[in-house]
C-alpha cells in the first residue's frame, strides 16, 4: 500500500506544478502591472486543455499502457520547462502563456493516465480514502512548491533557474515511473486485453455515442455530474478574488505569496489529509453534510472582512485566519469529492473506467474554471461586497443540495459504507 501512495502522490505532485505557476504567479504579476480583474480572470482560458481531456480519454484507455502514457507526458513536461528556461517573462508574456498552455495540455493527459492507474490500484474502503488523500495532497503540495516556494525566490534566483529546476524534477519523476513496480501488473493486463481492444471495444471507438451511453448509465453518474459542476462555485469565487482584494488594500505581493501561496495552501493540505483519515472512520454522507455547512459559515466571516479598507495588523491577521480556514475546509471537501467520484467510477466496467473518471474530473474542472473566469467580471461590475454576497448564496445552495442528497439521493449513507473489494 505504501508503494501505491508514494507512486500516486509523486505523480499528482508534478501534476500540480503548472496550476501553482498559473494560479499564483500570473495573477500577482498581471495585477502588479495594472491589469483589470476581468482580464486576469480570462487567463483561466489557459486551463482549457483540462476541459478537453475527456475527448482523448478513450484513446488513453485503449492505446498503450498507463506506464507509457505517464513516462511520455512527464518527459514532455521536462522538455517544455527546458525550452522555457530561455524566456524572459517581462519581454515574452505570450511565451509564458504558451509555456503554461503546453504544460496544462501535457498535465491533462498525464491526469487521465494516473487516474486510470489509481482506479485499478486502489481496492477497498481504506485504500480508496488514503489514495484520494495522496491525490489531493500531492497535487496541492506541487501547487505550493511552484506557486508559493518558487514564487518567493524567483526575484533572487531568476526565471531560468526556476525552470531548470523544474526540468530536473520532471526528468527524475519520468525515470521513477519507468521503473515503478506498482505498474507491472497493469502491463500484463494491458497485453492480455489487447485482443479485446481490437475487437468489441474497437467498435465502440468507431461509435463514440455508445461510450457516452455507457458513461451516463453508470449508477450515480447523473447526480455526481450535477454535484461536481456546482460544488465549488461560491468557494472558487471567494478563493480567487479575496487575495486580490487584500493585494489592493492590505498586503504586498510578497506578503500575499507567503500567506496565501504557502500558509493557506498548507492548511488546504492538512484538510485534505484529514479527509482521508476521517473517511476510514465515518460515512462520507455524514462528513459532507457537516463540512459544507461549516464552509458556508466561514464564507460569512470572510465576506464581513470586505467592509474594512484601512490596513491594520488586526485586519491582516483576520484575513490570514479567514483564508486558512477556507482553504482547510476546501481541502477537506476536495478529498471527499474525489472519493465520491472514484467510488462512482468503480461501478463502471473496466474498459471505460479511465474515461468515466476523466469525464467527471473534466466537469469538475469546467465548473471551477468557468466561474473563476467570470468572478473577476462580477467584482468589476458590482464590487467586492455584492459579489461576495452572490458567492455566499451559491455556497449555501450547494450545502442544501448535499444535505438533501445524503438523506434521499445518491449520497445515502448505506450506499457508500462499503467499497468494492
Amino acid at each position: 500500500m505504501n508503494d501505491k501512495l508514494v507512486f500516486l502522490g509523486l505523480l499528482y505532485f508534478v501534476q500540480g506544478i503548472p496550476y501553482g505557476l498559473q494560479s499564483s504567479l500570473l495573477p500577482v504579476y498581471l495585477r502588479g502591472a495594472g491589469h483589470s480583474l476581468t482580464r486576469i480572470g480570462f487567463t483561466k482560458i489557459l486551463y482549457f486543455p483540462w476541459v478537453l481531456k475527456v475527448l482523448w480519454a478513450p484513446l488513453v484507455d485503449r492505446v498503450g499502457t498507463k506506464r507509457r502514457w505517464l513516462v511520455g507526458t512527464v518527459s514532455g513536461l521536462a522538455l517544455t520547462c527546458l525550452s522555457s528556461a530561455a524566456l524572459a517573462p517581462e519581454a515574452h508574456i505570450w511565451g509564458v502563456a504558451g509555456t503554461l498552455l503546453a504544460m496544462n495540455s501535457l498535465a491533462s493527459v498525464q491526469d487521465i493516465a494516473v487516474d486510470g492507474a489509481a482506479v485499478g490500484l486502489l481496492k477497498g474502503r481504506g485504500e480508496l480514502g488514503l489514495g484520494n488523500t495522496a491525490q489531493v495532497v500531492g497535487y496541492k503540495a506541487g501547487s505550493v512548491f511552484a506557486g508559493g516556494g518558487l514564487l518567493a525566490v524567483i526575484d533572487v534566483a531568476g526565471w531560468s533557474w526556476m525552470f531548470m529546476l523544474l526540468t530536473f524534477v520532471y526528468a527524475g519523476v519520468a525515470l521513477f515511473v519507468w521503473g515503478a513496480p506498482v505498474l507491472d501488473d497493469e502491463t500484463v493486463r494491458g497485453q492480455q486485453a489487447d485482443g479485446s481492444r481490437r475487437g468489441g471495444q474497437g467498435a465502440d471507438a468507431m461509435r463514440p455515442w455508445r461510450v457516452w451511453r455507457k458513461l451516463l448509465a453508470v449508477p450515480g453518474t447523473p447526480w455526481t455530474v450535477l454535484y461536481v459542476l456546482t460544488y465549488k462555485l461560491g468557494e472558487q469565487g471567494a478563493v480567487t478574488m479575496f487575495p486580490l482584494f487584500l493585494l489592493d488594500h492590505h498586503m504586498t505581493a510578497r506578503e500575499l505569496s507567503f500567506w496565501n501561496g504557502v500558509i493557506a495552501m498548507g492548511f488546504s493540505i492538512c484538510g485534505s489529509s484529514l479527509g482521508g483519515l476521517l473517511l476510514a472512520q465515518f460515512s462520507i454522507g455524514a462528513l459532507m453534510r457537516r463540512v459544507f455547512v461549516l464552509r458556508t459559515v466561514s464564507m460569512v466571516l470572510q465576506s464581513s472582512l470586505l467592509t474594512v479598507l484601512e490596513p491594520s495588523p488586526l485586519m491582516k491577521g483576520m484575513a490570514v485566519l479567514s483564508m486558512s480556514v477556507q482553504h482547510f475546509l476546501g481541502g477537506l471537501i476536495t478529498t471527499l469529492t474525489f472519493t465520491t467520484m472514484m467510488h462512482c467510477t468503480q461501478r463502471a466496467e473496466e474498459s471505460i473506467q479511465a474515461t468515466h473518471y476523466s469525464f467527471l474530473a473534466t466537469l469538475e474542472v469546467l465548473g471551477k474554471l468557468t466561474f473563476s473566469a467570470l468572478a473577476g467580471g462580477v467584482v468589476d461590475w458590482f464590487g467586492f461586497q455584492v459579489a461576495f454576497l452572490f458567492f455566499l448564496t451559491l455556497s449555501a445552495g450547494t450545502a442544501l443540495h448535499v444535505w438533501t442528497a445524503t438523506f434521499t439521493g445518491a449520497l445515502r449513507e448505506h450506499q457508500l459504507k462499503e467499497q468494492p473489494k
